[in-house]
């Protein structure tokens, strides 16, 4: 799907509105059943090893132990640009900034999603740091 101006900003909007009412069904909504998930705070979260996790039930969990653990999670949007087949969304988290990839499927669900953080040595210094997702397929 390529993703015009409008859904793009519809997107966005809703995705961060979904993360900042801990809504995990909404937030799920905006993925394909077999999606994969790669960031580097999956490890943090899971017992899980290489950044990766394939399917809407694996990511459920994961991203339920984030918002158990962040009760106070919150996202300000920053900014969203569209690509062939792909989305980027800029955002302030707990963390700093951050943007997510997005690759969409022909029904305009994420097929694909790669998270990335501000650099540790940008971040405050009382911030853990993060590492590269792993380059490993589902």
């Amino acid at each position: 799907m390529q993703p015009d101006p409008a859904f793009a900003q519809r997107f966005a909007r809703d995705w961060i509105d979904a993360w900042n009412a801990h809504d995990l069904d909404r937030i799920l909504s905006h993925y394909a059943d077999d999606f994969e998930m790669r960031s580097p705070l999956i490890e943090e979260f899971t017992s899980e090893s290489g950044g990766m996790l394939c399917g809407r039930t694996a990511v459920r969990h994961y991203w339920q132990q984030a918002l158990d653990r962040l009760p106070d999670l919150h996202f300000e949007l920053i900014g969203v640009y569209a690509g062939t087949d792909s989305l980027v969304i800029a955002y302030h988290g707990p963390r700093g900034p951050a943007a997510e990839v997005f690759f969409l499927n022909d029904i305009g669900q994420v097929r694909s999603a790669w998270a990335h953080y501000a650099p540790p040595d940008s971040l405050p210094t009382d911030a853990p740091p993060d590492g590269p997702p792993d380059s490993s397929a589902c």
